[in-house]
Order: structure tokens, then sequence, then C-alpha cells
């Protein structure tokens, strides 16, 4: 019995609202089978005229149509992932203050970003905002990319002898974000110029902050204890704690789970196609014919192809096998 090779990433993603009335954070993954490289795009929206939700659409899907434009490149110029990382985030950012310039009401809308760009086992990252990149190696969990809030201060206040534990956990002000995309001037960003090497059996979860309800200390349990299963399993069992919380203030979900199953030499090697290459064309190019729209469907006419008994034989103008 033929059976599939074994990717090399396990990827599954998951979305809760919590207990909010809308879903304001919105995710993107993409790894085709056949290639090497993968791509997530997270966004999580916040504030304007109930527009987070449209800040977090507009942040995913102009960061990731820059990167899938960009894919075939990845590979060839991977040294060149972080600028395009920078330039799809910089484009994102445009996109917000356009929409804003356009609709007055929605002043003050934002979302925060991680985009994650994987070739083999080398993991590129930008991020901005508070929503964490976590890793897991040898059973200990650890966050990867910078926490642009003021949660790191509050801290740091905490570990100086300064504010009380308890009273860090709840202040106020812990979840005011130092940066964020707006559409103005982007006050911090992570995006290393050299790539994070995983591990065969590493994991990594890309989240918004609301599976920060959950402690990393029981975010790193279900992770260890389960980190033997597909990644869907896993993300299943991080939304059942999450719903065990039961927090009527639950913030909206979102993340994905990858996994790196092996890192096996790579065999097949995406190229883009220059820019100023012409094609010959063929009998087998796909290619738009016109049909004279005076005549009758089943009559020879410009452009059209005749009916022809031979099973051999086109049916259809501009097909392509």
């Amino acid at each position: 019995m033929w059976k599939s090779p074994e990717p090399r990433f396990d990827v599954a993603s998951a979305v809760c609202q919590g207990g909010r009335d809308y879903q304001e954070d919105a995710i993107v993954t993409d790894f085709p089978a056949g290639t090497d490289i993968g791509v997530v795009v997270l966004a999580d929206g916040m504030g304007g005229h109930a527009a987070g939700d449209v800040a977090s659409k507009i942040v995913v899907t102009e960061v990731y149509g820059e990167l899938k434009f960009e894919s075939a490149n990845f590979s060839e110029f991977e040294t060149q992932i972080p600028k395009y990382l920078l330039k799809a985030t910089a484009n994102a950012n445009q996109s917000v203050r356009e929409y804003v310039e356009d609709n007055p009401k929605a002043r003050g809308m934002g979302a925060t970003l991680v985009a994650l760009v994987m070739v083999e086992n080398r993991m590129y990252w930008m991020s901005v905002g508070d929503s964490p990149l976590y890793h897991l190696r040898g059973g200990k969990l650890s966050q990867l990319n910078e926490d642009h809030s003021m949660a790191p201060q509050i801290d740091f206040m905490v570990e100086s002898g300064l504010m009380d534990p308890e009273v860090a956990k709840n202040h106020p002000d812990r979840n005011c974000l130092t940066s964020v995309l707006l559409g103005e001037k982007v006050a911090k960003s992570d995006c290393p110029g050299r790539p994070f090497k995983l591990e065969v059996g590493d994991m990594v979860v890309v989240s918004s902050d609301g599976l920060q309800y959950l402690e990393d200390p029981r975010i790193e349990k279900i992770l260890r204890r389960y980190r033997r299963r597909k990644s869907a399993e896993i993300a299943e069992h991080l939304l059942a704690a999450i719903l065990e919380l039961a927090d009527p203030d639950q913030d909206n979900v979102s993340f994905a789970v990858v996994k790196l199953n092996h890192n096996k030499p790579v065999a097949r090697v995406t190229r883009q196609k220059p820019v100023d290459l012409v094609e010959t064309v063929t009998a087998r190019t796909t290619r738009v014919v016109e049909i004279d729209s005076s005549v009758p469907p089943g009559i020879p006419g410009d452009g059209a192809v005749p009916a022809n008994d031979d099973a051999s034989s086109p049916k259809v103008a501009g097909s392509a096998t």
C-alpha cells in the first residue's frame, strides 16, 4: 500500500470568540504540501468605531498577500526574508492609514501583528504589539518575540520589589500597548535579521494575547503533555483549557500550532519565473480566445472550436490540459 511521506510541518489553527461580542482576531496559515516553506500571519484588532475587526483583516490580508507574492523567492533569496517582512508590515500600516482617512469614524483602530516565515528548519518573524510567539523545546516554554506592552515594565517592578505580584497581575495598565499598527509611525517592531533554527520535535505557537488568559505554566503543561500528538489535537486541548476557565471577560483567542516533524534535505526548490520571460504559445498553453456572441452555441464561429466526435479533440475554446 502506498503511504504518503510525512510532511515537514504539522500545522493547525484555531479561533475562539471568548466573552466578547465580536471576533477581532484574524489569522491565516499557508504550508503547501510539496514545498519546504510556510507562512503564518496573525493580527489582533483593537479600538476605533467597532473597527478592530476591520484593522486585523486589513493587516492580515496585506501582509499575507505580500509574503505570498514573494514566497517563490524564499528559498533562493532567503537572506532577504526580513526585508520582505518589513516591507509587508509597512504596506499594511499604510493600508490602515488609508482606510481611516476614508472612514474618519474608524480613527483609533489598529492591530497587532505576528508574521512568521519558515524555510526548512529556519524561522523568521516580524511582530508589532503584544501577540506572543511561543517556542517549546525539551518540555520548556519560552516567548521568542518582544512584548510591546506595559507588562514587561510592570513585571520588572515586581522583580525589583517595587510592586506586589498580585497587584501587578491585575494592573489596569498591564495590557496597554507601546506599539501597534495604527497607520501612524510604528514605535517598536521585532524582526531579527538571522533565523531561529528549529530542531525536530520543536513546537511553535503563534497567538493573540487571548491565549494568555491561561498562564504560561498551564500552556507549557498542555504542550508538553500532548507534544507527540498531531497539531490539531494540541489546538483542541488549548481551546478546551480556555473554555474550562469560563472567564466572562475572556478576550478573543486565535493561534496556530506548528510542529517540525523532520529535517530531511529539501527535495524541491520553488523558483520565481523571470519577469522578462516570454513563453511560446503552444496547444497546451492556457489562453483566452474571442467567440462571436451572435453565433448560437454549437455553431462554429470566429474563434470557436467546431464540434467533433473524436474524443481526443478539444470541445471548449481556450481549454488546456
